[in-house]
């Protein structure tokens, strides 16, 4: 169904809902990516079209309904597990534009993307085809950082700053019974902060810092040798091929959830690029020497120092303050699970 009917997000939340739907949301992974492409191709050949024949295809103006190629876009999202057509057709679309990866913007280009915002609102594909970037590109530029520029603050966060993020974000999410992880619209923070923060410099604030430090008993977390040790594990039970195909938000539990799912990659990715040519490894070489680097979960702390938070060992780690048992590496046995030797 998902590679044959166009659902909006709207309709596919509602599904997922009363019909149990599951579909993959997110970033499309490198795999993803090269059986995509490999399916794109194989289209591509077997009718026997140019690439000029092939950008008509895609950027025709009415999805699946181009004459003669209406199985187009049913064809190539069946190459996929779990991606919606309606997906596949605006990523498909935004990374074979002819305006993508255009790289920094320049002060031309923001003059003209505010000219162009205040000449047509917010009409992001016409605005596209003047400011010669995707319809992507110019609103993610303008939200996160034209938007309010004159009120506009950058730089270091004051602590009536945070204190207003933190009420906020509150309001709309733990006094509605809200995931204070996931269930924000920073667009929408970022308006009742005044404009003074963007969107994105609240998302960021947020998970990164106050939302850590919340869950923390309201003490700045640590990164500890405990926190790699059991991400390391996390990710070996993901029992992916890339690490473009973890979903981040999908590591912490209940009992080590601390860290944003930013942070979270963050960490992964500096862990990753200690490795001495990492770059022409592949994810399981490189999980291999994580795993031997991490093979035993670290003692206790001796420093004496009271421990903070609950949120500091993994589900299955029991009693860290008198732990006997030294886990050895080896895949894990699933999510959040370590395994002894």
């Amino acid at each position: 169904m998902l590679a044959n009917v166009w659902m909006s997000t709207s309709k596919l939340a509602e599904l997922v809902k009363t019909e149990g739907l599951v579909y993959k949301k997110g970033k499309f992974s490198a795999t993803e990516e090269a059986q995509l492409n490999a399916a794109i191709e194989r289209y591509r050949v077997t009718k026997g079209l140019s690439m000029e024949d092939l950008d008509q295809v895609i950027f025709s103006n009415k999805a699946g309904k181009d004459k003669g190629h209406e199985s187009f876009w049913s064809e190539i999202t069946s190459a996929l597990q779990l991606r919606p057509i309606i997906a596949v057709y605006h990523h498909v679309r935004r990374a074979r534009h002819p305006y993508a990866g255009k790289g920094t913007w320049t002060k031309t280009e923001d003059d003209l993307l505010i000219q162009s915002v205040r000449d047509l609102g917010q009409s992001w594909e016409k605005i596209s085809d003047i400011v010669q970037r995707t319809a992507a590109d110019c609103r993610d530029r303008y939200r996160n950082h034209l938007q309010d520029r004159e009120v506009r603050r950058i730089g270091m966060w004051s602590k009536e700053e945070e204190e207003e993020l933190t009420r906020i974000v509150t309001e709309m999410t733990v006094d509605q019974g809200k995931d204070i992880d996931n269930d924000i619209f920073w667009g929408v923070v970022s308006q009742r902060m005044g404009g003074k923060r963007g969107r994105q410099q609240c998302r960021i604030k947020w998970t990164d810092s106050l939302a850590p430090q919340l869950k923390n008993t309201g003490e700045r977390p640590r990164w500890s040798a405990m926190d790699a040790y059991i991400l390391v594990h996390k990710v070996d039970s993901m029992n992916v091929r890339d690490d473009t195909e973890i979903d981040w938000k999908l590591l912490p539990d209940e009992n080590w959830n601390i860290w944003s799912a930013h942070s979270l990659q963050r960490r992964w990715l500096t862990m990753k690029r200690s490795i001495k040519g990492f770059e022409e490894m592949s994810h399981a070489e490189i999980m291999e020497i994580l795993k031997t680097k991490k093979a035993q979960s670290p003692p206790p702390s001796s420093s004496g120092r009271k421990k903070k938070s609950k949120y500091l060992s993994a589900e299955a780690v029991n009693d860290v303050d008198d732990m006997e048992m030294q886990p050895q590496a080896g895949p894990s046995g699933g999510p959040g699970s370590l395994t002894a030797g």
